[in-house]
């Protein structure tokens, strides 16, 4: 019998950090290596759905299809997105307006929940890309998944509000989602050359430790032209540095997921010991 796919968040509050980048070029690196891969857009802003080629017409049946007007996930599924292993849920501007048409709903941070658990046999992962606020769309994608991977970029004040994340984490863990785990932290925009990248790097292990990647996706002109003609980096430039990084990213990933299968992972309430915001001078980091 085929295992339950594993529901990955991609969650950080913070907008411009790699979220949608991320969702994009892991989910086709997994897809390259045969995993059965979903990407949900989850983000009113879709540019998952776009960076993914998807024109988003009056016609398009998104996520904002499943939630609000309770359509069956699978209807709203375009299938063999680039690759015959990758799927995708789209998203459009609809979706603004689900937070407020959600909020008199009994249950409403189960809302995705009750939509992806129908379909997480046809899957081995699913990717959920978070828009950047910690609203109820954010609290449903956490209450849905098994894990959340926050992807934080090397530049000043990077680990600022990641306590808000990780509370709003430690919540859902509490109240709606008590398996919820740190899958990981990815490190993104990282340039070696520079001090700054390799302090935010040691300032993020001294945080979370093992729960650092250590795959960190380099700063790649090519990896930021490809939403712009609708590829992922591995259809668009699969020589390129950002291609490199994701697909060594996916063989991580699995590797980690594959370890721990039998094993229990650290919860966010250990992992996120500290408090990133009150211990650390992020962006003033020790000299490495």
């Amino acid at each position: 019998m085929h295992r339950m796919a594993r529901v990955i968040a991609i969650a950080n509050q913070k907008g411009g950090v790699g979220k949608t980048t991320t969702a994009i070029n892991l989910g086709a690196s997994l897809a390259v290596a045969e995993l059965r891969t979903l990407i949900i857009d989850i983000d009113p802003q879709g540019n998952a759905t776009s960076g993914m080629g998807i024109e988003k017409t009056e016609e398009l049946l998104t996520i904002y299809d499943a939630l609000v007007n309770q359509r069956p996930l699978e209807d709203c599924l375009r299938r063999e997105v680039h690759f015959p292993f990758l799927d995708l849920v789209p998203s459009n501007r609809d979706l603004v307006g689900a937070e407020i048409e959600l909020v008199d709903r009994p249950g409403r941070e189960q809302v995705l929940k009750s939509a992806v658990d129908p379909i997480r046999k046809d899957y081995d992962i699913i990717l959920v890309d978070c828009p950047p606020s910690l609203g109820l769309l954010t609290l449903n994608t956490l209450t849905a998944a098994d894990s959340v991977l926050i992807p934080i970029q090397c530049e000043f004040y990077a680990l600022e509000g990641l306590s808000q994340l990780l509370n709003t984490v430690r919540l859902v863990q509490r109240n709606l989602n008590p398996g919820l785990e740190i899958e990981g932290v990815l490190l993104t925009m990282y340039d070696r050359r520079l001090n700054l990248s390799k302090q935010v790097a040691e300032e993020a292990r001294e945080y979370f430790g093992s729960r650092v990647f250590e795959t960190a996706i380099p700063r790649n002109v090519r990896l930021a032209e490809a939403p712009s003609f609708g590829q992922p980096i591995v259809t668009y430039d699969v020589t390129s540095a950002g291609a490199q990084g994701y697909l060594a990213l996916a063989r991580e990933l699995m590797e980690r997921l594959s370890e721990t299968e039998d094993t229990p992972k650290p919860k966010a309430t250990q992992a996120a010991h500290q408090d990133p915001e009150s211990n650390a001078e992020v962006g003033e980091g020790r000299a490495p």
